[in-house]
């Protein structure tokens, strides 16, 4: 294989890489998480007014997944990043575990493009669909038993990996009291 091959193949084994989808990291090696794709009826300045309403809790918003505590640790037109906590008084044992999420968002087909990835910050395998909740939970509309604050828009997911043994039900996302 001549030089000029063989740069032009390093190169191109490069490009997924840039164009991979963001994830906030994690401090332990071992962690689950989640990364989903989904496409929004809505514009990207609305989705993510929504997305930060929710993590704001706004208009007393709860988190549907055993009342997970979120915080918006920062935000710009094309990104998200949020933090989620359980809440002592759900979480097994009262202990507080943290996840983190980034949202990056992009105009495409006369919608939105949410490309999502939720991270555990500590140890952990089987999440019990926590990292997918996390993220669905904050763009999810009416028509999937959701609570919108600001605006109820309709997605549809194009992908959903998690991690070895992190799960993705639906079902687990909005527990009935």
């Amino acid at each position: 294989m001549a030089c000029s091959q063989l740069r032009a193949l390093q190169l191109a084994m490069l490009v997924p890489l840039v164009d991979s989808m963001k994830c906030p990291g994690s401090g332990s090696w071992i962690h689950a998480s989640c990364r989903v794709v989904a496409q929004a009826t809505a514009t990207c300045s609305e989705v993510a007014a929504e997305i930060n309403a929710r993590a704001s809790h706004q208009q007393g918003w709860v988190d549907p997944h055993n009342g997970g505590i979120y915080r918006v640790l920062r935000r710009s037109d094309a990104e998200i990043q949020t933090e989620r906590k359980t809440n002592p008084a759900t979480s097994v044992g009262g202990k507080i575990y943290t996840d983190k999420q980034t949202f990056t968002l992009r105009s495409f087909g006369g919608g939105c493009k949410i490309s999502a990835c939720s991270e555990s910050q500590g140890f952990s395998v089987a999440d019990f669909s926590t990292n997918y909740c996390n993220i669905r939970n904050l763009y999810c509309g009416s028509k999937e038993g959701c609570h919108p604050v600001l605006k109820d828009f309709s997605t549809t997911e194009e992908s959903v990996s998690p991690s070895a043994f992190a799960g993705k039900d639906k079902g687990a996302c909005i527990v009935r009291a």
